[in-house]
């Protein structure tokens, strides 16, 4: 399902030019802070990454304040660092991620926020997000610009679809200074995750459907490469992996994926 989305919201603007590119030149926004998060999720997500939706709905007054703070400032090239304008995509993913949950609460899961019909019009496809003028889903954010501009496969542990079996919501916000240290951490954890992932020994790891859909994210280098048989970094899942748990997993290892959970991570 996922990759199925990602085709098609990467697909269509790259061929068509349909208003998800990069926007970066109409803007001269500089970058923003990102403390009001910071504070409302050291506030409302724990350790594990259990969210307190309703504690963002009773503090809706400084949330919606940050979101406004991301609708008025569209990261460009001229005045944001690379790492400036990650840090804020993914943040305001998860942001706007929480808005649709608490406009929408209680719901049991994310997937029961219905628009339009199948998997063309899920959750994911609702335009409710505006920034400097411009409309976006979750879709045209994680798939058209995280994934299309920045080359960085750990952003998966990083966007956070307010289910159980995505990787926690930090409980921080993201921010440039520190965006790799957070990263790893980040990716570290999530592959420690027993409820997400398990090597069970060297010979066999049972992995999060995250690396089975995003599995050429993982495995090689470069979006263009990827779609267009081009020249790329190649290595296996395992090889990835194996850098952020204990046990060093063979090569040739048995690799199986576990079902995903879409339960509200409530």
């Amino acid at each position: 399902m996922r990759f199925l989305k990602f085709l098609i919201s990467f697909i269509v603007p790259v061929f068509f030019g349909c208003g998800t590119g990069n926007t970066n030149a109409i803007s001269t926004s500089i970058p923003v802070e990102h403390t009001l998060l910071d504070s409302l999720l050291r506030e409302n997500v724990s350790f594990d990454g259990h969210v307190n939706y309703q504690g963002f709905i009773k503090d809706s007054i400084r949330f919606n304040s940050y979101l406004e703070l991301l609708r008025n400032n569209h990261p460009n090239d001229k005045n944001w660092s690379k790492d400036e304008q990650l840090a804020y995509w993914i943040n305001a993913y998860n942001a706007f991620t929480i808005k649709l949950i608490i406009d929408h609460y209680p719901v049991k899961s994310i997937k029961d926020i219905k628009s339009g019909v199948g998997f063309v019009n899920s959750v994911w496809d609702i335009k409710f997000i505006n920034i400097e003028g411009k409309n976006y889903d979750l879709n045209n954010i994680e798939h058209s610009i995280i994934r299309q501009q920045f080359d960085e496969p750990r952003i998966h542990f990083a966007v956070n679809c307010a289910s159980y079996s995505c990787p926690d919501l930090r409980s921080e916000a993201y921010v440039a200074d520190r965006l790799n240290q957070q990263l790893e951490d980040q990716t570290r954890k999530f592959f420690n995750d027993i409820k997400k992932n398990k090597v069970i020994s060297k010979d066999k790891i049972i992995l999060s459907s995250i690396l089975k859909w995003y599995s050429t994210d993982f495995t090689r280098k470069g979006i263009f490469s990827r779609l267009f048989g081009g020249k790329g970094r190649s290595r296996s899942l395992i090889k990835f992996v194996n850098p952020y748990v204990a046990v060093v997993i063979d090569e040739q290892a048995e690799v199986e994926f576990m079902d995903y959970n879409w339960s509200l991570n409530e």
